[in-house]
Formats: structure tokens, sequence, C-alpha cells
């Protein structure tokens, strides 16, 4: 091992040695990645839906709103939290529950994975999901059927909000939790490496569903547009046919459903 790949490891190594040894029981549990994603929705959104509630009383925020004549009310920011708790206790938790009686959790590695490794293997899983989703949302929308059963439930809201980026149907939450799951383990990727990528999902979703365009969005900055954000995903609640991909935009520039305000 040379110096550089050391160095990545030993600066993870601490964090991970702490983990294991104050918290090892808790984060091999089935139910801390569950546990994670739901409490990242929440402090992920909490902040956006104070400044949905401040509304036009904070010029600063209310500005940068995409959809300004379409403000999310307290009942549809509480539909959409209880939506959530509903999916996670009578989907969620007894899927998790049966899992672990069929496959007990295995022990955690003692090594942590080096920053490069780490980077890497996110990037990897968050782009196979991409993939996977596109499909599955391109598919929804175009069988009548099956948008009206399973995904008509994440566009009863136009104008979306930081909250009902998890107002979906048991079945489509379900779906977006298996490959979460499943494309780290599939993908030979360290345990840090799925509970990273676990939340930095749940943000992006967040951040997709915010309604606000601020300058410092992420899109903004990303390299020839890539990543879509907020106003690619707004732009999709209002034109379902365009803006298929959940967090890149390579899918659709390459399919031509890509639209742009």
């Amino acid at each position: 091992m040379n110096s550089s790949t050391s160095s990545q490891h030993l600066i993870l190594q601490p964090f991970w040695d702490y983990l294991l040894t104050e918290f090892s029981s808790s984060v091999n549990s089935p139910v801390f990645p569950v546990l994670l994603a739901f409490s990242g929705y929440v402090c992920f959104s909490f902040p956006f839906a104070v400044i949905d509630m401040m509304g036009v009383q904070c010029h600063f925020f209310y500005q940068y709103k995409i959809q300004k004549n379409k403000q999310p009310t307290i009942r549809m920011m509480t539909v959409c939290i209880w939506k959530a708790v509903f999916n996670h206790v009578i989907y969620v938790f007894p899927t998790v529950f049966l899992n672990w009686l069929c496959m007990p959790p295995v022990s955690l590695p003692v090594s942590a994975p080096s920053v490069c490794t780490l980077l890497g293997e996110v990037l990897g899983c968050l782009l196979l999901f991409d993939l996977q989703y596109f499909i599955w949302h391109v598919l929804h929308h175009k069988n009548y059927w099956l948008y009206k059963k399973v995904h008509a439930v994440h566009h009863e809201y136009v104008a979306p909000f930081s909250w009902s980026s998890q107002n979906l149907s048991g079945y489509e939450l379900m779906t977006v939790g298996f490959w979460s799951t499943m494309n780290p383990i599939q993908l030979g990727c360290h345990p840090l490496t799925s509970w990273t990528c676990n939340l930095l999902s749940i943000w992006m979703s967040v951040d997709d569903h915010i309604g606000y365009d601020f300058p410092w969005s992420l899109h903004r900055i990303f390299p020839l547009g890539l990543y879509g954000g907020a106003l690619a995903h707004d732009l999709h609640h209002q034109k379902p046919g365009t803006n298929f991909s959940p967090f890149f935009r390579h899918w659709d520039i390459i399919c031509g459903t890509s639209c742009s305000m």
C-alpha cells in the first residue's frame, strides 16, 4: 500500500473505529439504515418547511420560489409526513424484519474504506440508481394503468415542496428502497459507503422537491448542467412528460426528454 492510499485510509479509520467501538450493535441493526434515511428526510426537509411557512414575508428566500402562485399549507405538509410514517410502519419495517429473519446481519469490516474508494462507490451507486429509476419512471408515466395505480400519488402536487419527496405509494417507496439497499450490496460496497449514499440520495431527493431555485443550488455549479435539482424536477411536475431522471440529466438529454425553463 503506497503512502497516498494509506493516508486516505487513515482519514476515515478513526471515525470507523469510533463507530465500531461505541455503536457497533446499533449500526449493525437491520433497522439502522431505515432510521438513518427517515431521520435524514426529516432533518433535510424541516428547514425548507420553515421557509415555506414564512412565505412572502421572507423576501430573501421567496424571490427564488419557482411557482410563486402555489404555496404549501400546513395540512399538505402534515399529509405528506403522515404518509411517510404510514408507509414505513406498514411496508418498510415488516419487510426489514422478514429480511432479518431470513438473512441475519453479517459482521462489520474492521477496516474503513479509503476516501477514493468511498467516493467512487457512492458515485457508482448513484449512477446505477439514476438509470434504474429513469427506466421505472418513464414506464410509469407511459403506461396509464401503472401511473394511475402507482405513481399518480407522487403527482398530487403540481408545485413540489420538501415534505412531498416521500409523498409516494407504498409500492414506489418499496421499489426505491429495494434499489437503495441492494445496489451497494451488488456492487460490493463498504457499509460506510451504503450509509453515505443512503443519506446523500435522501438529501438529493429533498433538494429535487424544495420548490426553490437558489443561486447556490448545485445544478448551477455542476459541470455541463448534468445535475437536475429543484428546477428540473419542478418542471417535471408541471410537464410530466419531461425530466424523468431523479438526480442527473444525462439520460433525459440522451433520450430527448430534457426540459429547461
